[in-house]
C-alpha cells in the first residue's frame, strides 16, 4: 500500500458504495473501529446532527476550541472541492500524504470487514474510520464530528458524544429519514448519549418533545436555544454582523461574526453553548469561556460555500443551500445584507431533493434564474428538467437553461451587469446543491500558487 498515490486512494474510495446509497446498520463500521482499537474513544467528541447549519456550527465550535488552546480534529461532509476537507487537524485539511497514509494504515482492516459482512464498507464508513484513526494518532484534545445522514445509524454514531448538538430540524432526505420533522427528529435523537450534554438549537415544540424525551431516557443534560441560551441582539456590520449571546455561563456582548444571515447568528449561539458545555461554564463558575475568547475566535470563523462572496463587480455569491428550509434562510439573508437590482440566480440541484420548494423560496428575490447541472450526473437534475420546473414557478420569460455550469455563470454575470439599475448593483447567487457550490467555487476562487485540491 505504500506506493499508492492520492489519485489511487481517491479512486478506491469512490469505487465503494456512495454516501447517498444507504444500508442502515452500524455493524460494519463498528467492526472496523473495533479492529482499529476503537480510536473514537481516545478523545472527547462534540457530535452534531440536524438538517441545516451543521457544518457552519461545527466550524465555529472548532475555531472557538482552538482559540481556547485545544488541538482539534473535525470531520464534516460533504466536501466542496476536495475530499480532504472532510478530515481536518487544527482547522486545516490533512495533506495528500497524510490522507494516503491514513488509508494505507486501515486498508488491511477494510478487507477483513468486507469479507465478514453481507455488504462491503461504504465510502462514508471508510472515511469515518480514517477520521477517527487520524484524530487518535495526532492526537487531538477534542474531535468535532458531523453526522453524514440522520443520527442513530449514521456511521459516526459509533462515537459517544460528550456534547451532542442538534441544529434546526426540517425535512430533507425524506425518502430515507421520513416525511416530517417529528419523524426525522426521532432518527437524529439517536446521537444523544448517556451522561452527556445535549445542546438544542431552536426547534418546533413537537421536535423539542422528541429530543427531550430521548434526553430524559438516557440521562443527558439539556441546553435549549431560547431558554438556557440564545441570541440577545444582532446588528448588521460590514462583512457580517455583531451579536450578543446569552450563554450557559452569562452574556457575551459585541461579538463580531464575519458571516451574513440571522441563521448564522443562531448557529453562533449554539456553538457558544456547545463549547461552554464541553469546557464547563455556568452562572456559578467562570469556566474557560470568556467574552474575549469568543471575540477572538469568532473573528476568525469562515464558512466556505455558505453565503460566500467569491467575486465583486458584480457581486457573485456561492451558497450550498439545497432544501426549502435552507433556501428560505438564504433568500432572507440576501434580502437583508445586500441590495441587488437585479439578482440573477444560477441553480443546479439534485433530483432527489424538493426542487420545487427551493424554486419557490427563491422566486421572490431572483429576477431571472439560469438553470444548469453540476457534474454529479448520477444524482443531479438535468438542466432542461430543472428549467421546466422553474418555468412553472418563475414563468418562462424569467428562465434560462444552460447545461454547463461555466456557461450559466457567464450568462448570469452578463445579465447582472447589463440590467443593473445602479452602478455595481447587480448580483449573482449560485446555489441549489453543495456540489454546485463547490464547482462554482473552483471556477471563481483563485487558489494560492501551488495549492492542490
Amino acid at each position: 500500500m505504500s506506493d499508492l498515490s492520492y489519485a489511487d486512494v481517491s479512486a478506491l474510495l469512490q469505487a465503494r458504495w456512495p454516501e447517498h446509497k444507504i444500508e442502515p446498520s452500524l455493524d460494519r463500521v463498528r467492526r472496523l473501529v473495533e479492529l482499529l482499537g476503537d480510536p473514537q474513544k481516545a478523545y472527547p467528541v462534540v457530535h452534531l446532527t440536524g438538517t441545516n447549519g451543521k457544518t457552519s456550527t461545527a466550524r465555529m465550535i472548532d475555531t472557538l476550541l482552538r482559540e481556547a488552546g485545544l488541538r482539534t480534529g473535525r470531520f464534516t461532509s460533504p466536501h466542496l472541492e476536495s475530499v480532504r476537507e472532510r478530515i481536518t487537524l487544527d482547522g486545516e485539511p490533512i495533506s495528500e500524504e497524510r490522507f494516503v497514509e491514513a488509508y494505507a494504515e486501515i486498508a488491511p482492516y477494510l478487507d477483513v470487514v468486507d469479507a465478514e459482512q453481507e455488504h462491503p464498507l461504504t465510502f462514508f464508513e471508510v472515511m469515518t474510520g480514517m477520521a477517527y484513526a487520524v484524530f487518535a494518532d495526532a492526537p487531538v484534545d477534542v474531535a468535532v464530528i458531523e453526522v453524514g445522514l440522520g443520527g442513530s445509524w449514521d456511521s459516526t454514531n459509533v462515537a459517544d458524544g460528550t456534547v451532542s448538538v442538534i441544529t434546526p430540524i426540517a425535512v430533507d432526505h425524506a425518502h430515507i429519514l421520513g416525511a416530517d420533522p417529528v419523524t426525522i427528529a426521532g432518527e437524529k435523537a439517536g446521537i444523544i448519549k448517556t451522561g452527556g450534554t445535549t445542546v438544542m438549537s431552536q426547534q418546533s415544540l413537537e421536535v423539542f418533545e422528541v429530543l427531550l424525551r430521548r434526553a430524559a431516557e438516557v440521562g443527558s443534560q439539556v441546553a435549549r436555544e431560547g431558554i438556557e441560551f440564545g441570541v440577545v441582539s444582532r446588528t448588521l456590520a460590514v462583512g457580517g454582523q455583531v451579536i450578543s449571546v446569552k450563554g450557559l455561563g452569562g452574556e457575551y456582548d459585541e461579538l463580531y461574526l464575519p458571516l451574513h444571515g440571522e441563521y448564522q447568528a443562531h448557529n453562533a449561539a449554539t456553538a457558544v453553548a456547545a463549547v461552554e458545555a464541553l469546557l464547563g461554564a455556568s452562572p456559578e463558575s467562570d469556566g474557560r469561556v470568556t467574552t474575549e475568547l469568543l471575540q477572538a475566535g469568532f473573528a476568525n470563523v469562515t464558512s466556505p460555500g455558505r453565503m460566500e462572496v467569491v467575486r465583486q463587480s458584480p457581486t457573485v455569491i456561492v451558497d450550498a443551500s439545497h432544501n426549502p428550509h435552507g433556501a428560505e434562510a438564504t433568500a432572507a439573508t440576501v434580502s437583508e445584507a445586500f441590495q441587488f437590482e437585479p439578482l440573477i440566480g444560477v441553480l443546479g440541484c439534485m433530483k432527489d431533493k424538493d426542487v420545487y420548494g427551493v424554486l419557490e423560496a427563491y422566486e421572490p428575490i431572483m429576477e431571472t434564474v439560469v438553470c444548469t447541472r453540476n457534474s454529479f450526473v448520477e444524482r443531479s437534475m438535468p438542466a432542461e428538467e430543472l428549467g421546466e420546473l422553474a418555468a412553472e414557478v418563475f414563468g418562462e420569460e424569467r428562465v434560462l437553461v444552460r447545461p454547463h455550469l461555466i456557461d450559466a455563470i457567464d450568462d448570469a454575470i452578463r445579465l447582472a451587469e447589463e440590467n443593473a439599475v445602479a452602478l455595481g448593483s447587480g448580483g449573482v447567487l449560485i446555489t441549489g446543491s453543495v456540489i454546485t457550490a463547490g464547482e462554482a467555487r473552483s471556477l471563481l476562487v483563485r487558489k494560492p500558487k501551488g495549492e492542490q485540491s
